[in-house]
């Protein structure tokens, strides 16, 4: 991790498709996305590049945190970026990058998260972005493979 980014990667034990519905089907997606103990409440979900997904993530100590995602590439089922932020009017926009490789039967999920400013970078990684993340990807893989 260097720069303004953090990377994440893992291999999930499912294959390439089933990862991909995950991340672009409306019922999945708010059922897995976020850390352990967090849930997401959706306003409204557009999932194709354009489009975009507003939801409120809850935190296990009831914290509510605002959340848009605007998709502006999809590349099924290998590719889709998108923009993270707090919602409107939110100035500390997110990149996100996020990647699906065919590996031995499984996937590899790769995921790029650049921060517009080493500041922000430093104060995700100071909360537990990393590990938070990597809970994220954990209940990814849970639900490819129930998926």
């Amino acid at each position: 991790m260097t720069g303004r980014s953090i990377t994440l990667s893992r291999v999930i034990p499912a294959p390439v498709a089933k990862v991909w519905r995950c991340w672009t089907d409306p019922a999945l997606l708010p059922l897995w996305f976020g850390p352990e103990g967090f849930s997401c409440q959706t306003h409204d979900i557009d999932l194709r590049a354009g489009g975009h997904w507003l939801f409120d993530m809850t935190g296990p100590d009831g914290k509510v945190w605002p959340n848009r995602h605007r998709y502006t590439r999809m590349e099924a089922p290998h590719r889709l970026d998108f923009l993270l932020d707090a919602g409107e009017g939110d100035e500390a926009v997110n990149e996100v990058v996020m990647t699906l490789t065919a590996e031995d039967g499984a996937t590899r999920i790769r995921y790029e998260m650049t921060f517009p400013t080493l500041a922000a970078r430093s104060l995700a990684v100071g909360f537990g972005a990393v590990d938070l993340g990597h809970q994220t990807l954990a209940k990814l893989a849970a639900m490819a493979q129930r998926a």
